[in-house]
């Protein structure tokens, strides 16, 4: 890979550091991370040295350009270079090793064409041709002067050193082929080898041609050359250059100046280039043209990472910072969540989130935000919600309420902590979300009027503060939903409106009070998601998607136009996605991976916080199951998934516990019918004081909640 440079206006040239987010990236302030400066910390304004009136301003003026090249002026960044250049030397040595037997037969042959070229040259030497021509000369003069004797005997004299020379000359290269041959013949093989190369290289260089290539010509794994001239030509393919006033001169057309680049970063190149005035666009129209730009660069679009530089960062309207990744950065290896080995956290701290594509660690702050989830199934989504839980469960005062409308296993291991938990979307549930719902706004309420009533010595902005978790036992409230639009489909209409304005207030009001709102959907279209409460959501990230229109849906409208476009991922690109977390602000995250058992781990372990901080509370405090679990005591499968599917239900019909024993874990219970439910049921210890169970006026066979529970080892339920 050549060292490549670019034009570089007159001005200060920006570090690649100051582009790139620190690490960790925290994605979000809140206005306790922002502390303004003391009067004595503000820096003194500079006397300038080129005032009118100084006679040295011109001597003394320093130019505005830094000394070392851009490649040179971090550590970072230098070792990003060694490494390319110490990949492309390695992949080069064993591109070229493997292809050594055709250099050597191609060798061989320039070495004949050599051979035979250099004996063309050498034959009027050895034929002696400069005598042939002074013969010849003399015979032609013979001709016409055959009475001349002089002539005759020069002729003959001519001839008799021409012979002499021809044997002489022959003679002598016959003798040299010879005694060179008995030479190499007798000779050590390493010195042979080394007197053969020494013959077959000079006569292989002679046999060379123009046109000819010995060395075979391989892309380098480095496959993106950044070059002015390639970005220019991009660039005006994607419609946001002017072309120059004649077709066949370039130098009148406009061109994009970089102010730093492009150099090395990681595995990638970066680049930051200003757009030319006068050709009427802006940094956004780059950004919307991601797409056409990775096409002329030969690339895919998902290795092209592209962001506006803000004044803060010494940027404009028309500065663009874009990083070019070798290849795709978002595939291999996942990476393990820093949560699994943590014994606690706070939840007021930013949350280890994921990577981007350049390596950098994301954390976002959730404290005063409103979150959102959505992307196809499969994708990752619901392991990309549970990590904002999992940093709940390692803090001892906050509070969770959990709904899964799926009602599968991904939540379940939440019996062991959650406050409430509504697992499903059939009727029992759903009034149990709406009870959930209406227990939060009577808590939100009392919260807003114990706040009211604080000084502002305590209280000052009239929210919550770690301060007062502790001194007025306000825990921080998690609001986890999962597959919201099994619930809006099932809901009458009324009770759906009632439940989505119980939401609205909730994402919009509760951050104040401590509430934290973790939403997600498999399909966020007015139907499934509405979008008043879509729009209220301050953090939001998709998985993949099938198109721009359904990122917008997840993300906010115009997000792709901008950039941040979930329907660029591929499904090979499981656990990553868009996080937007302002009007302006997103990044493509790899999220970090926390699987079912570490999830179930971290369970646990917030069990036990509560539990020594006397905060476990609500349905936690009371689940057989999760209370079994804790005192190591094994519950017979059956019981602890029966009581599970009949959380809210004090009776159930066979056919709806079947039913729910299926959506549970449909591998186990999908061959089960009643007979084969009630013997399982049997064994396991449960004695049903009635067959027949009444719901709603109708009498069929069914189970009694209390005769599962009854099963139970009594030590659990006394301690």
């Amino acid at each position: 890979m050549t060292d490549l440079m670019m034009e570089t206006p007159v001005g200060t040239l920006h570090h690649i550091d100051d582009h790139r987010a620190p690490e960790p990236v925290t994605l979000l302030k809140t206005p306790e991370t922002e502390q303004p400066l003391a009067a004595e910390e503000v820096p003194a304004p500079a006397e300038a040295v080129d005032r009118p009136d100084n006679p040295l301003a011109d001597w003394l003026t320093v130019p505005d350009a830094p000394v070392l090249p851009a490649w040179a002026r971090s550590a970072a960044s230098i070792k990003a270079n060694v490494t390319a250049f110490v990949r492309l030397s390695w992949w080069q040595a064993r591109y070229h090793g493997i292809r050594t037997p055709k250099y050597l037969v191609k060798t061989l042959l320039l070495a004949a064409r050599g051979f035979y070229r250099a004996t063309v040259g050498l034959w009027p030497t050895l034929s002696a041709q400069d005598h042939s021509a002074t013969v010849k000369a003399l015979r032609a003069q013979s001709k016409a002067k055959p009475e001349d004797v002089e002539l005759a005997m020069r002729l003959q004299l001519a001839h008799a050193s021409r012979t002499r020379t021809r044997r002489w000359r022959f003679g002598a290269a016959a003798v040299g082929v010879a005694a060179a041959t008995i030479g190499i013949m007798l000779a050590d093989p390493m010195l042979q080898g080394g007197i053969a190369t020494a013959v077959v290289t000079p006569l292989a260089y002679l046999g060379r041609g123009k046109e000819a290539q010995f060395l075979d010509q391989g892309a380098p794994p480095l496959r993106v050359d950044m070059s002015a001239q390639q970005l220019n030509d991009a660039l005006r393919a994607a419609g946001l250059l002017k072309s120059g006033r004649a077709s066949d001169d370039e130098k009148d057309a406009p061109r994009v100046s970089c102010s730093m680049g492009p150099v090395r970063d990681g595995r990638g190149w970066a680049v930051i280039f200003d757009l030319p005035r006068g050709g009427g666009k802006t940094a956004s129209d780059v950004l919307a043209k991601r797409e056409v730009i990775a096409q002329e660069l030969g690339v895919d679009e998902i290795q092209v990472i592209m962001s506006r530089v803000r004044a803060a960062k010494g940027g404009n309207a028309g500065r663009v910072s874009m990083w070019v990744a070798d290849d795709d950065p978002y595939l291999g290896a996942p990476n393990p969540s820093p949560l699994a080995k943590a014994e606690t956290f706070s939840i007021w701290d930013p949350i280890p989130f994921g990577q981007d594509a350049r390596g950098n660690r994301i954390e976002v702050p959730v404290m005063w935000q409103s979150m959102f989830f959505g992307g196809l199934p499969r994708r990752g989504k619901t392991f990309t919600q549970r990590l904002m839980t999992a940093a709940g469960l390692l803090d001892a005062y906050v509070r969770h309420y959990i709904a899964d409308g799926k009602g599968g296993a991904d939540w379940m291991p939440m019996r062991a902590v959650a406050h409430r938990l509504v697992m499903g979307a059939e009727d029992d549930a759903i009034e149990a979300l709406k009870a959930m719902l209406a227990e939060l706004l009577v808590e939100m309420e009392r919260r807003f009027a114990i706040l009211r009533e604080l000084p502002t010595s305590i209280c000052p902005e009239g929210k919550l503060t770690p301060e007062l978790v502790r001194l007025k036992n306000l825990p921080v409230i998690f609001v986890t939903i999962d597959e919201l639009q099994e619930y809006f489909t099932a809901m009458e209409k009324e009770d759906r409106e009632q439940v989505i304005n119980d939401l609205c207030r909730i994402a919009r009001r509760g951050p104040a009070a401590g509430f934290v709102s973790n939403f997600a959907s498999q399909r966020p279209d007015a139907d499934s998601v509405p979008t008043k409460l879509r729009e209220i959501i301050t953090l939001r990230y998709s998985t993949q998607v099938v198109d721009k229109a359904s990122s917008d849906m997840v993300l906010g409208k115009g997000k792709a136009a901008q950039g941040a476009d979930a329907s660029v991922l591929s499904e090979d690109h499981v656990g990553t996605g868009v996080l937007v977390t302002g009007p302006a602000s997103y990044v493509t995250v790899r999220a970090d991976y926390l699987d079912g058992t570490g999830f179930a781990a971290l369970c646990a372990k917030g069990r036990a916080l509560r539990e020594a901080a006397g905060q476990l509370t609500g349905d936690a405090a009371g689940d057989v199951t999760a209370a079994a679990d804790a005192a190591g005591v094994q519950l017979a499968p059956i019981l602890s998934d029966a009581l599970e599917v009949m959380r809210h239900s004090p009776r159930m019909f066979t056919t709806d516990l079947l039913a729910g024993l299926v959506n549970l874990d449909e591998d186990v219970y999908g061959d089960f019918n009643a007979e084969r439910l009630a013997a399982e049921l049997e064994s396991a210890g449960v004695k049903r004081t009635s067959k027949q169970v009444k719901i709603s006026g109708t009498t069929l066979a069914g189970y009694q909640r209390r005769d599962i529970e009854a099963a139970v080892p009594a030590e659990i339920l006394l301690g």
